[in-house]
């Protein structure tokens, strides 16, 4: 599976279809501007035979942490800390779906920030599920946080368990 940076020029941005207007949205008219701004990244999962499809992506940045939605033991041990990891979104285009794209999305998007906090270290990763999508991060080891049900954290500590193995 190749799993590169968005490249407007390369990419089909407009086939992609995961039947979510908002993320269909912001990869056709978003993610680009983004990334030409710095402030977030966003990678596309090609299709084998037809690299300018897009069977799924993912967007990377950074956000800020509200310490007081993590549990007490947490909050504890990373009271310094203020930002986090975030996989602000993640989908699959409807013709590849319920194949397991998603997960070696997900696991792709958890190796990549597991490589940036060994350089700049935070502790955790946070990731933004849509309405009834969380139970799809919840079987990978994610946490909702207390005052966001959709908002789920999981600590690089769990990121390297799960991308172990």
């Amino acid at each position: 599976m190749n799993i590169i940076l968005l490249d407007k020029q390369q990419h089909d941005r407009q086939r992609f279809d995961c039947k979510n207007q908002v993320l269909n949205q912001y990869l056709n008219q978003i993610a680009s501007q983004q990334a030409q701004k710095d402030n977030a990244r966003t990678y596309v999962l090609m299709d084998p035979i037809n690299p300018a499809w897009i069977m799924g992506f993912y967007t990377l940045t950074m956000t800020s942490l509200d310490l007081s939605s993590l549990p007490q033991s947490l909050q504890k041990k990373h009271a310094s800390v203020h930002s986090a990891g975030l996989i602000a979104r993640l989908a699959v285009d409807h013709r590849y779906q319920k194949q397991g794209f998603g997960a070696i999305l997900l696991l792709d998007a958890l190796h990549r920030l597991y490589q940036a906090s060994a350089i700049v270290a935070f502790p955790l990763v946070l990731v933004d599920a849509k309405d009834g999508i969380a139970e799809f991060y919840q079987q990978y080891g994610f946490q909702a946080l207390s005052q966001y049900p959709n908002k789920l954290f999981m600590t690089m500590k769990d990121v390297a368990h799960n991308i172990s193995t």
